[in-house]
C-alpha cells in the first residue's frame, strides 16, 4: 500500500474543489450553450419590407421606361470592309499603300452599334463631312439570328 504525503492530499483536496467548480460551472455553460443551439435551429422569419406593386392607370409606362434609356452613351460605326493579312504584310506598309478589302466599289457599308449590325447604308458627302445614308435596317429576327 502506497504512503501519502501530506502534500499529496493537499494537491487532491484541491483537485478535488477545481472539479467541483468546474462541474458547477460546466453544467451552466451547457445548459447555456444548449439553449443557444436550440435557438440557432430556429431562425427568425419576417416578411421582407417591400413596397406592393402597382399598374398606375393613364400612365405612359412603356415610355416611361425607354426614357430611362435614352441618354445612354452607344458607339456607332461604320466599317468600310475587312481583309485579314500577315504580320509581314502589315509592317511593310507605308505611305500610298493599297490595301484590298473584302467588298466590291459601290457595295453597302455595315452600320455597327456596339460592334453589332443594324443597318446598311451608302457613303455620301454633307458640308465636305463623310455620312451614310441608310438604304437598309436590319430586322430583330436577323439581328437575334446573328447574336447566336
Amino acid at each position: 500500500m502506497a504512503e501519502h504525503t501530506p502534500t499529496d492530499t493537499a494537491a487532491a483536496d484541491d483537485l478535488a474543489g477545481w472539479g467541483e467548480a468546474m462541474a458547477e460551472q460546466g453544467v451552466a455553460t451547457e445548459t447555456a450553450a444548449a439553449n443557444a443551439a436550440a435557438a440557432a435551429a430556429q431562425p427568425k422569419v419576417q416578411p421582407a419590407p417591400f413596397a406592393e406593386l402597382r399598374a398606375e392607370q393613364g400612365s405612359t409606362a412603356p415610355n416611361n421606361q425607354l426614357d430611362l434609356v435614352m441618354d445612354i452613351p452607344v458607339t456607332l460605326s461604320v466599317e468600310l470592309g475587312r481583309t485579314k493579312i500577315q504580320i509581314r504584310e502589315l509592317l511593310q506598309l507605308a505611305q500610298g499603300s493599297v490595301v484590298d478589302l473584302d467588298r466590291l466599289a459601290g457595295e453597302p457599308m455595315d452600320v455597327l452599334v456596339n460592334g453589332f449590325l443594324i443597318a446598311r447604308g451608302e457613303v455620301v458627302l454633307v458640308n465636305d463631312k463623310f455620312g451614310i445614308r441608310l438604304t437598309d435596317i436590319v430586322s430583330p429576327t436577323e439581328r437575334a439570328r446573328r447574336l447566336a
